[in-house]
């Protein structure tokens, strides 16, 4: 988990079209539904805190893997499918951009006085979480987004979103209830974004003398500017490339699928059925339901579960995200009513990878991959937001716009 970490977030275009929310709601939650299976829907706010694991979140269901409209579409795409089976979960989503988000305090309220919660303390995080993001850490990004996770025991995550219009930049700040000791002191579990100019973060443990000192900053320019950035930069770029990924990681899970090493495990026999695209996509799902956190710290790796919506680093594969979502509900379905080998044989899908992954060593094959998964898309249907690959255009048009969007040049995917 990033500590105060940053990841650039840019701005990236093309609307996000039905075809992809409505599979990107019905992946997110079948993927929330077997985390809250597992391990319970403390584990869901947990991760949802972690910015390294919301990402790949975004990158398996099919967003651009370091687009700051992740966090709108991950968490738009799953509040209709999570809030109607609160009572079943254990979770709400509230908030959202603009008035959405301001109003979080009031659906905070409604929530508490149904499950006999504290409402004013509820209530009260809700605003400071905001207050402290717009405030306390003076970046220059104004908040536009908040949304509040949940559950019926009073556990929250808060998750705000700024943007610097100037640089075409968002930052995004994760908070989780249990890690808050002091709402003034080193409460977040990540400031995501881009390292940029010099920031004053008033929340930075090495701040306590700025905080007793406060009311001397309205009377004269602070003089310690407070840099507490460590851990990832993504790229003011589209393209996915090796040093973006863990290649040992890929490169098991390519191997798992393509060549078949899931033979080398006898307890994965019923996925012998699956097609490779989908062992793949279906590997990497498992491993954001059951991957400690050390996993996550590439999220560009998650892309290539099932593509992303600019083609990047290849069009969205439709039949392998369909039989993706279709595995994993049935796997959650069956539990339910007592079958839990499907769902076991997932999770066992994800230690084989692990498995899979020691002795090996790192090669370069990234742009074989993508030239493999971009002829496959040309040929078998894939989608990008503009709609169906065509040949020869598609991936013209988005190397196009690359080039003209950040100047970048180098690479042809």
């Amino acid at each position: 988990m990033i500590n105060s970490g940053t990841m650039g977030l840019p701005l990236h275009f093309g609307k996000v079209p039905r075809w992809l929310t409505d599979r990107m709601g019905d992946m997110g939650s079948a993927v929330v539904e077997s985390v809250v299976q597992n391990y319970g829907k403390s584990e869901v706010l947990t991760r949802m805190s972690d910015p390294n694991w919301f990402q790949a979140l975004g990158a398996v269901m099919g967003m651009q893997w370091n687009s700051s409209g992740v966090t709108a579409t991950v968490l738009g795409s799953l509040k209709p499918r999570i809030n109607p089976r609160a009572n079943e979960l254990g979770l709400y989503i509230l908030g959202g951009k603009g008035k959405y988000g301001w109003s979080v305090p009031n659906q905070v309220k409604r929530l508490a006085d149904k499950h006999s919660l504290d409402g004013d303390k509820l209530a009260k995080s809700s605003q400071l979480t905001r207050r402290v993001d717009n405030n306390a850490v003076q970046d220059g990004y104004n908040l536009y987004q908040q949304y509040f996770i949940v559950s019926d025991e009073g556990e929250w995550t808060s998750i705000t979103q700024g943007m610097n219009k100037n640089n075409r930049r968002a930052r995004r700040y994760h908070w989780h209830s249990p890690t808050v000791r002091s709402f003034v002191d080193a409460p977040h579990t990540g400031i995501v974004g881009e390292k940029g100019a010099p920031l004053l973060n008033l929340t930075d443990k090495k701040a306590d003398m700025l905080r007793t000192n406060i009311v001397g900053l309205t009377k004269e320019k602070p003089t310690e500017v407070l840099d507490t950035y460590r851990g990832i930069v993504m790229p003011n770029r589209h393209d996915v490339r090796e040093e973006d990924v863990n290649m040992t990681r890929l490169g098991s899970v390519l191997n798992m699928a393509y060549n078949r090493d899931i033979d080398n495990f006898e307890d994965l026999v019923m996925m012998k059925g699956v097609g490779p695209k989908t062992l793949k996509s279906l590997a990497m799902v498992s491993e954001v339901v059951h991957g400690d956190a050390s996993r996550f710290e590439d999220p560009a790796r998650f892309s290539f579960a099932i593509g992303g919506k600019d083609g990047r680093p290849h069009p969205i594969d439709t039949k392998a995200m369909d039989e993706t979502i279709d595995m994993l509900q049935n796997s959650v379905e069956k539990a339910k009513m007592g079958d839990k080998e499907k769902s076991r044989a997932i999770k066992r899908l994800h230690r084989a990878c692990v498995d899979n992954e020691k002795g090996a060593s790192p090669i370069s094959f990234l742009e074989d991959l993508m030239d493999y998964e971009w002829d496959h898309a040309e040929k078998n249907g894939g989608k990008t937001f503009m709609g169906d690959v065509k040949k020869g255009i598609t991936k013209t048009l988005m190397n196009t716009q690359n080039t003209l969007l950040y100047g970048n040049g180098k690479s042809k995917h």
